[in-house]
């Protein structure tokens, strides 16, 4: 998946669409420096089910089947016809083949030892609870959560994995790629002198905004993205790639965020077109972050985020070139070329070792639910227009619902 400033609409729509109908190309890239390669013979077979047969989903068995120490034993997708043909593409028996919302815990009671969670982050506390409760590990997209019930129930998942012995994986991709390793690494040793200033954005879609039908069915096909109860917004859904690899370089998450955003396009759905907010660090560290999701050939800072220091800057991206530019810690940098498909790879193999090695720390879990909570900051800020403080959010509590009335269990 190639980055440019005339990115196509398909490519930023596959790269963040779990449920869009299409299987994906394999493509056997080797692991960078410093990454955990997949073992060239297995220990054993891991009998795995998927969640979620859209594009991401398909991709990520393709990677499972590729390394050689999964079996996909189960599958289960909302619609029948999209699990019937990706399940039969994946080799999965005919009796192991769901359908509808309830598809995942067929899947559970099947006897499968770990869940792949790939569909419509609405549901994902709730599949991923399950899936622990049933004795199973899990390799979970992103975004975890829509809502801060929903991170909650993620961290206590997560939490009762390693008192389990389970494994609980979170699929971010930028934080395995060996250049943005290096500038992180340069950032953690002061290399920019005391931190000012960090400025990054998100430039997704516009994505699929079909009219509701009597049913959200139609949504959870290609419409979710538009849809803030179903995907949480743009900055949780789609910005969260970064968001997550801010939180990787701070160690610390904002405590408070102000904001504005608005729609300027005629919609369907109520997910914001264009928006900025302003984060606030404890000690005064301010976070500027932009998001849009609009068809403009933009040349704003999409995946990326720059790390403005009293002495340097360096900059994090999913995209081109990462670096460090003056001070003690210059680093003239390295492009990146296939974070997303390196980044698939690297987690499962990371997934299997953690398995088979009994590794259950499950450190991707903390930081997702600590980004998590800081996408939704940011969307709060930016509807409410006003200044929302991180403890003011958590107190709230507030749940985003979809009405599933009329959907197939």
């Amino acid at each position: 998946m190639k980055k440019n400033d005339n990115v196509s609409i398909i490519s930023r729509r596959d790269f963040c669409t779990g449920v869009l109908v299409g299987s994906a190309a394999l493509s056997a890239l080797p692991a960078k420096a410093g990454e955990v390669a997949p073992k060239k013979s297995v220990d054993r077979k891991i009998k795995i089910g998927i969640v979620g047969l859209g594009h991401r989903g398909n991709l990520v068995g393709d990677f499972c089947r590729a390394h050689g120490g999964y079996e996909i034993a189960a599958v289960a997708d909302y619609f029948e016809n999209t699990a019937q043909q990706h399940g039969q593409r994946l080799g999965v028996p005919q009796d192991k083949i769901f359908s509808g919302l309830s598809g995942y815990k067929r899947i559970l009671d099947s006897g499968v030892e770990a869940l792949l969670v790939m569909d419509v982050p609405y549901f994902y506390p709730e599949q991923a609870a399950a899936a622990v409760d049933a004795g199973c590990s899990v390799y979970i997209a992103k975004p975890v959560a829509v809502d801060i019930p929903g991170v909650q129930a993620i961290e206590a998942a997560a939490k009762k994995a390693t008192e389990k012995k389970l494994c609980f994986l979170v699929d971010y991709q930028l934080t395995t790629d060996s250049a943005n390793a290096e500038v992180a690494k340069r950032i953690s040793e002061g290399g920019l002198g005391a931190m000012a200033h960090i400025y990054s954005g998100g430039t997704g879609g516009p994505w699929p905004d079909p009219k509701q039908g009597t049913t959200i069915e139609n949504l959870l096909h290609q419409g979710w993205l538009s849809r803030i109860a179903l995907c949480g917004d743009d900055i949780v859904s789609y910005d969260i790639h970064i968001i997550d690899g801010i939180s990787w370089v701070m160690k610390k998450e904002p405590v408070s965020a102000s904001g504005l955003s608005g729609v300027f396009r005629k919609r369907n759905g109520d997910t914001t077109d264009a928006g900025g907010v302003v984060f606030q660090y404890e000690d005064g560290i301010i976070w500027t972050h932009i998001t849009q999701a609009l068809k403009n050939n933009s040349t704003l800072h999409d995946l990326s985020a720059d790390f403005m220091g009293v002495s340097a800057t360096a900059h994090l991206g999913y995209w081109g070139k990462v670096y460090v530019r003056g001070g003690s810690k210059h680093y003239s940098g390295s492009a990146s070329k296939s974070i997303y498909n390196d980044g698939i790879k690297v987690n499962v193999a990371e997934f299997y070792r953690c398995i088979t090695e009994g590794d259950f720390a499950n450190p991707t879990a903390k930081r997702a639910v600590d980004g998590t909570i800081t996408a939704i900051l940011g969307r709060e800020a930016m509807a409410r227009k006003s200044l929302v403080t991180r403890d003011e959010l958590i107190r709230e509590n507030k749940k985003l619902t979809a009405n599933l009335k009329g959907l197939k269990a």
